[in-house]
Protein backbone atom coordinates (compact mmCIF):
# COMPACT_ATOMS: atom_id res chain seq x y z
CA UNK A 1 0.00 0.00 0.00
CA UNK A 2 1.35 3.57 -0.97
CA UNK A 3 1.91 6.06 1.79
CA UNK A 4 0.15 9.03 0.65
CA UNK A 5 1.55 12.71 0.73
CA UNK A 6 0.43 15.61 2.01
CA UNK A 7 0.92 18.46 -0.93
CA UNK A 8 1.39 22.15 0.75
CA UNK A 9 -0.90 24.61 0.17
CA UNK A 10 1.30 25.93 -2.35
CA UNK A 11 1.97 23.03 -4.54
CA UNK A 12 -1.94 22.30 -4.93
CA UNK A 13 -2.14 26.12 -6.09
CA UNK A 14 1.09 25.91 -8.82
CA UNK A 15 -0.94 22.21 -9.88
CA UNK A 16 -4.28 24.31 -10.01
CA UNK A 17 -2.68 26.97 -11.94
CA UNK A 18 -0.87 24.78 -14.10
CA UNK A 19 -4.25 22.64 -14.92
CA UNK A 20 -6.21 26.12 -15.69
CA UNK A 21 -3.57 27.33 -18.33
CA UNK A 22 -4.02 24.34 -19.95
CA UNK A 23 -7.56 24.62 -20.02
CA UNK A 24 -8.72 27.06 -22.15
CA UNK A 25 -11.98 27.36 -21.64
CA UNK A 26 -11.59 28.49 -18.37
CA UNK A 27 -8.55 30.67 -18.87
CA UNK A 28 -11.53 32.43 -21.63
CA UNK A 29 -14.19 32.70 -18.40
CA UNK A 30 -11.50 33.87 -16.17
CA UNK A 31 -10.57 36.65 -18.30
CA UNK A 32 -14.26 37.73 -18.97
CA UNK A 33 -14.60 38.44 -15.54
CA UNK A 34 -11.83 39.51 -14.94
CA UNK A 35 -12.88 42.33 -17.82
CA UNK A 36 -16.05 42.92 -16.39
CA UNK A 37 -15.00 43.77 -12.97
CA UNK A 38 -12.34 46.26 -14.63
CA UNK A 39 -15.35 48.03 -16.86
CA UNK A 40 -17.36 47.91 -13.64
CA UNK A 41 -14.07 49.75 -11.54
CA UNK A 42 -13.82 52.79 -14.56
CA UNK A 43 -17.78 53.05 -14.38
CA UNK A 44 -17.45 54.06 -10.62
Amino acid sequence: MRKSMKKSFIDLVMENKQELLKDRDAMDRIEEKLEQKRMIKKAE
